[in-house]
């Protein structure tokens, strides 16, 4: 946007176009100084979420959590990744259904251990 040389309005003054781009970059310059690494100013978000989402550095092992995965695993991971938000609430309703069922599971166990009296703190010999 070049400015018009000797363009006046019709009130006598200078068109906005007359303004030179210097002294309008110099009227949207800030010199305010932000200091990103105060917590009061910029907080987390969802507190806690950085100690989880690292930010990966090429030269770093892999985490912790994902040193034992097989190809299977990744596998797994990669399916339940690519599901729809309801396919993958059937999924998780299926794995509610079945901690629910190992949980009856153990209940009928321990009720069968306490009348057997396998749980007793002494032994009979």
């Amino acid at each position: 946007m070049a400015a018009k040389p000797n363009s006046i309005g019709n009130d006598g003054q200078p068109a906005s176009d007359d303004i030179p781009l210097t002294s309008l970059e110099e009227s949207l310059l800030s010199l305010e100084k932000l200091d990103r690494a105060s917590p009061e100013l910029w907080p987390e978000q969802i507190p806690g979420v950085s100690d989880f989402v690292p930010l990966q550095n090429p030269d770093q092992s892999p985490p912790s959590w994902n040193k034992d995965l097989t190809k299977e695993d990744y596998n797994y991971m990669q399916q339940l990744g690519s599901l729809t938000t309801s396919s993958l609430i059937m999924e998780v309703k299926k794995l509610h259904d079945l901690a629910y069922q190992l949980g009856l599971e153990e209940a009928k166990e321990m009720t069968r251990g306490k009348y057997l009296n396998i749980f007793s703190s002494r032994r009979q010999r």
